[in-house]
């Protein structure tokens, strides 16, 4: 078998939009908190959160995913009001200056605000919580929005303490299939989801290593899926373990090139959008992975016909 394997035939629809995921994505993160882990306060300002995504946008990002409240272990809930009044005019205004290709994504947990982001122009709605907060299922529903279940236990103030799996792959494999069936029952339909297996959430370094290695599992439930690892405390982890000395203490904008290899690793085993910080760097990663795929798949057309030619030859 090849190493370099094409996607998954999945494809999406958002209102008149399609989004074809037999191709990869770039998932651009626009965060306008003023605590996330990694960019927090750098584009609150609605023309710099406008001005970051033209340049995500240039590099090759397809989906930019705007974030108003931090998900970060032990990030503090905020109010409806705050969180749309941080989102909402960077959705309208990345509409006028950037235009409808873009696909927007609002990570959000609330029913509410992904309400007033639909109105606004969003496309799609990724939440943590995979639609457990009161309302979330039916509004996903009633919007009939994509939306990206992803697989967390508890809260962030209390995840890191439900961290016990006996088999992480199987038991992600199952809750995210107990939450399919119930949002699908609560109306969402099944060809507007996309899956999480949410790196980061209630899982240590050990169950990062084995999800990072079997990610190809989640392909049994046959749904695309999205990779969010970026700048995350498991690749600080990694770097630590590697006995590189330069590497071993890392602050999180210093992660890129372990995020993109993890990327790499993810669309190699089915992933459709891989999230990023460092859009650009991803892209140039993706090309390489694009253009390996596309001359495999070339060489074995080729030696099809090969061998079809001689067998026909054989046969005169």
């Amino acid at each position: 078998m090849s190493l370099f394997q094409p996607l998954p035939a999945h494809k999406i629809t958002s209102r008149h939009k399609v989004l074809d995921l037999s191709q990869p994505h770039i998932m651009a993160i626009l965060n306008v908190t003023p605590d996330s882990f990694s960019d927090g306060g750098q584009f609150n300002d609605v023309d710099e959160a406008v001005s970051h995504c033209q340049e995500m946008i240039q590099a090759g990002a397809t989906i930019i995913d705007i974030g108003g409240e931090s998900t970060r272990p032990n990030a503090e809930t905020i109010d409806t009001i705050e969180e749309i009044n941080r989102v909402i005019p960077v959705v309208k205004a990345i509409r006028k200056q950037c235009g409808d290709d873009i696909w927007l994504s609002i990570d959000t947990s609330n029913p509410m605000v992904i309400e007033a982001a639909f109105a606004a122009g969003a496309d799609i709605w990724n939440d943590v919580r995979a639609l457990k907060r009161p309302g979330a299922a039916a509004m996903a529903a009633q919007l009939d929005i994509p939306i990206m279940l992803m697989h967390m236990r508890g809260e962030p103030t209390t995840m890191n303490d439900l961290a016990h799996y006996e088999d992480v792959i199987a038991e992600v494999i199952a809750e995210l299939i107990a939450r399919i069936e119930q949002v699908t029952t609560a109306g969402v339909k099944r060809d507007k989801i996309i899956i999480d297996p949410g790196f980061g959430f209630a899982k240590n370094y050990e169950h990062h290593c084995a999800l990072l290695n079997q990610l190809h599992r989640l392909q049994a439930l046959e749904l695309p899926i999205i990779f969010g690892i970026s700048r995350k405390r498991f690749l600080a982890e990694v770097l630590q373990k590697s006995g590189v000395v330069t590497v071993a203490d890392t602050q999180a904008v210093q992660r890129d090139a372990a995020s993109t290899a993890a990327g790499l690793l993810a669309l190699q085993q089915g992933a459709s959008i891989i999230r990023t910080h460092n859009v650009s760097m991803m892209q140039q990663a993706l090309a390489l992975w694009q253009q390996l795929v596309a001359c495999d798949s070339n060489n074995n057309n080729k030696s099809t016909s090969i061998n079809t030619n001689t067998n026909n030859s054989s046969k005169m």
